[in-house]
């Protein structure tokens, strides 16, 4: 016995279906960190945050955001375009191809930065802006140029944080009015012409030669203070020896005076005596010593007053004639007119 459907089963079941692929089409899970932009009948609804939300079939529908990222393959770039319903709210990074910059000193270099963004309104960044992602990445460029085109090519290599903060303070305002937050800039790599790059290695080695000869010549001039301060204080020490030497040397021979006054008595004859008797010494001290300056050397020598002032000294400081022949003899002096110090 065959059984039909009947009309009433067969329209039961088509509604079922329907309502379980509306259901699944209205079903939507959003995931943490992501959000939808719904439209309905082509005009802003709402926003659909994270967890599990409904919408209605055919009648609502996402609006998606266009977004272009860049893979690196190699030493290139490749843009990669896509359509996306659900938007990102996360920090996201775009490292765009390096773009070449002219200085103020008109040198050209390549550089290559990062941009660190993130969507805070996606309302504004899916209605306020085309492409939000291209825009974003034509204005980072079009600053960069900006921002470094004031700048000279050995300033940009000593104040990159500079840069980036230039280019970020120009960018917020014109980013703002997208719904995108720019958090940082960074400029990675920079480029430059060889020949370029080879005027910075030979201006960078003379730099160092002339630190190391500044540096050189102040230790030089160190060194010469200081030998010259302690040349100055050794001579003023020497100095004070001597002045020490000659009082104290003074001061013997003033007591040895005083000493042979007082054994003789303080009379002016015996004074003559005395002055002539220290004559006397010194002339003995220095006789030996002078035919040794050079070969042949004339003394002026007259024997009899040498020895009549010192006659009356002989029982005190003996003979003094002796004395006077054995310094002739071993000098190889005679008579006192004409001596020789080397072969006679």
């Amino acid at each position: 016995m065959e059984q039909y459907l009947s009309p009433g089963l067969i329209i039961s079941l088509i509604l079922v279906a329907i309502g379980i692929f509306i259901i699944a089409k209205g079903l939507v899970i959003v995931r943490q960190s992501e959000v939808m932009v719904i439209e309905r009948l082509g005009s802003f609804n709402r926003i659909l945050e994270s967890g599990v939300n409904i919408i209605i079939p055919f009648i609502e529908r996402p609006r998606p955001i266009t977004m272009i990222r860049y893979v690196r393959m190699g030493e290139d770039y490749h843009p990669v375009m896509s359509d996306e319903v659900r938007i990102d709210r996360r920090e996201t990074v775009m490292d765009f191809p390096g773009q070449p910059v002219v200085t103020t000193d008109n040198v050209t270099v390549k550089i290559n930065g990062a941009l660190y963004y993130q969507i805070i309104d996606p309302r504004r960044a899916v209605y306020e802006v085309a492409n939000m992602s291209q825009a974003v990445e034509v204005l980072a460029k079009t600053t960069l140029r900006s921002v470094v085109g004031k700048m000279e090519l050995d300033k940009l290599f000593e104040s990159r944080s500079e840069v980036n903060n230039a280019i970020q303070a120009e960018m917020e305002e014109a980013a703002s009015k997208w719904g995108v937050k720019l958090t940082r800039v960074e400029v990675q790599d920079i480029s430059m012409p060889e020949e370029v790059e080879e005027a910075m290695r030979l201006q960078m080695a003379a730099e160092r030669k002339r630190r190391a000869t500044v540096t050189e010549a102040e230790g030089e001039k160190s060194a010469a203070i200081a030998m010259a301060q302690g040349q100055r204080e050794s001579a003023i020490l020497n100095a004070q020896g001597d002045k020490e030497s000659a009082i104290l040397r003074a001061q013997g021979e003033q007591e040895s005076i005083r000493l042979v006054l007082s054994a003789m008595g303080d009379s002016e004859e015996n004074k003559q005596t005395v002055i002539g008797y220290l004559l006397g010494q010194s002339y003995i001290k220095v006789l030996p010593n002078m035919a040794k300056e050079g070969e042949r050397v004339f003394v002026p020598y007259e024997s009899s007053a040498l020895l009549g002032s010192m006659g009356m000294f002989r029982e005190l400081a003996g003979s003094p004639e002796d004395t006077v022949r054995q310094h002739l003899q071993r000098d190889g002096l005679r008579g006192g007119l004409v001596g020789s110090a080397g072969n006679s």
